[in-house]
């Protein structure tokens, strides 16, 4: 099982740009969960959006404010990261992360260590 992050790109404040997670092998059963975090050097991983089996609907950062969205193909082997009007401070390398625990839930998402499987990182540059 592996996820593979693609997608990085240059991008000037205001674009969009679509991240996508394969994920090879990954069985979602009852209680997976995808979900995409970023980090910046220096600064903790952060979660940006969440999908999974334990709720019905996807669960975003506060930070995110409507501009992006999770979503997955039929077959859940891709999920997707659509991101609009990018702002400089989005800047980051976006990973994406897998989980199969009934422990994410609204209050424990964006927990680290619950997650069993990362992938490589794509870099996001938003340029002024």
């Amino acid at each position: 099982v592996q996820l593979v992050e693609s997608g990085g790109n240059l991008v000037q404040a205001g674009g969009s740009l679509i991240l996508s997670c394969e994920t090879s092998g990954f069985a979602w059963g009852g209680d997976g969960t995808i979900t995409w975090f970023r980090q910046v050097p220096g600064r903790e991983r952060e979660g940006i959006a969440c999908i999974s089996r334990n709720f019905r609907d996807p669960i975003y950062g506060d930070f995110v404010k409507g501009r992006f969205a999770i979503t997955t193909d039929v077959a859940k082997t891709t999920v997707y990261l659509t991101m609009r009007n990018l702002e400089v401070d989005d800047t980051a390398v976006y990973y994406c992360a897998a989980a199969t625990t009934p422990r994410i839930r609204m209050g424990t998402w964006n927990w680290l260590y619950l997650y069993e499987l990362w992938g490589q990182g794509t870099q996001v540059t938003v340029s002024s």
